[in-house]
């Protein structure tokens, strides 16, 4: 901090975004790196993990008011500017229900990173709505047996000719019929393209051939997502620890690695190049629905760091993360999104009878 500068005033945050900006101010007047501030607050016997700081001030949500307390004070107020920063946080969240609907820190799962290679969002025409697929085209009239006149005595005539075109119609007639037929089979065929390639990808292939799963083990890992080209990992040069799948040639942040907690479960280690060691989880214990899966510092006693690793199939096609402990029962660790999409993140979602994005096994890394 700097001799003689004011710490900075939070009275004059007019809402949540406003709010963080001054949190942020008053870490680069503290002048202390993640570590410093998260080592400080032990010392006092408070829990701030540095990659915890790192997301509070990366989004633009309240913090917990347990985390605005070990934040502050590790930045070194004192106690009545302490109770500021407190007292304009409990006037912030009072006001959520006027305006703004944004959930307390914690309890909001983290958007994403911005994807470099965006995926347009697929629109669907609305069922009800009018349009051609909803037109009623007349039937045709079905023509006679071969052999058998109609009752007037007349030779069969083909819809829309005129009445006196000859009974073997000429290339023209011939050509308006194909006109009429090759669209039809077009879209046909389209039909059944699509339907084809979305039953491949509810499978869980992204057209790769089937690979015997490698069950876990302690020790280090690459995990991979079943039936694609695709590993875990996290977008460099970001604070947030959320976890994508990224291309497997690509992945190495951070490196991965699985040991044994008992009694069936894992914890997943994450070595970072720039933020060190930590654990995969989920935050506030996976209570919140569609709850990001993220690395972070390990020992948050607020997290999900522990997962059942459970084989799924016969035989195995690969193998489930199941928060072990976490409210409510039954969600797996699931790629959401396109799962055909590098960079499409993971998060907790209800455990599917398919197991649809929600199978990974654990490839050996040297």
């Amino acid at each position: 901090m700097t001799p003689g500068e004011h710490a900075p005033d939070p009275r004059g945050a007019r809402s949540p975004a406003e709010f963080l900006a001054r949190l942020q101010a008053l870490k680069d007047w503290s002048g202390l790196t993640y570590r410093e501030l998260s080592a400080r607050a032990e010392a006092r016997g408070d829990v701030l993990p540095r990659s915890t700081v790192a997301n509070m001030l990366s989004r633009a949500t309240l913090p917990r008011e347990e985390l605005l307390t070990a934040f502050v004070r590790a930045c070194g107020t004192g106690p009545a500017a302490l109770e500021e920063w407190r007292t304009v946080r409990r006037e912030l969240e009072g006001r959520r229900g006027y305006g703004d609907a944004s959930d307390p820190g914690e309890a909001v799962p983290e958007a994403p990173d911005p994807d470099p290679h965006p995926v347009p969002e697929e629109r669907h025409p609305d069922p009800e709505g009018p349009g051609p697929a909803h037109e009623q085209l007349p039937a045709p009239e079905e023509p006679p047996a071969s052999g058998q006149l109609p009752a007037s005595g007349e030779p069969p005539v083909w819809p829309g000719a005129p009445a006196d075109e000859p009974r073997n119609p000429g290339p023209g007639a011939r050509f308006r019929i194909r006109r009429l037929l090759v669209p039809a089979v077009a879209v046909a065929a389209l039909v059944f393209a699509g339907v084809s390639v979305v039953a491949f990808l509810r499978d869980g292939h992204t057209g790769h051939p089937p690979r015997t799963p490698t069950a876990p083990a302690a020790g280090d890992v690459r995990i991979r997502v079943v039936g694609t080209d695709f590993c875990l990992g996290e977008r460099r040069g970001t604070r947030s620890g959320q976890v994508y799948q990224v291309p497997c040639a690509a992945a190495g942040v951070p490196l991965y690695a699985l040991a044994e907690t008992g009694d069936g479960r894992w914890r997943i280690a994450s070595d970072h190049p720039d933020y060190g060691a930590g654990c995969s989880g989920l935050p506030s214990g996976g209570r919140v629905p569609g709850a990001p899966y993220e690395d972070s510092e390990c020992g948050d006693p607020t997290r999900i760091e522990e997962f059942s690793l459970e084989p799924h199939g016969t035989p195995v096609r690969g193998y489930r993360i199941v928060p072990a402990g976490s409210a409510p029962p039954g969600g797996c660790v699931t790629v959401v999104g396109d799962r055909a999409a590098a960079w499409s993140r993971l998060a907790q979602a209800p455990c599917a009878p398919d197991a649809a994005g929600q199978l990974f096994d654990f490839d050996r890394r040297d």
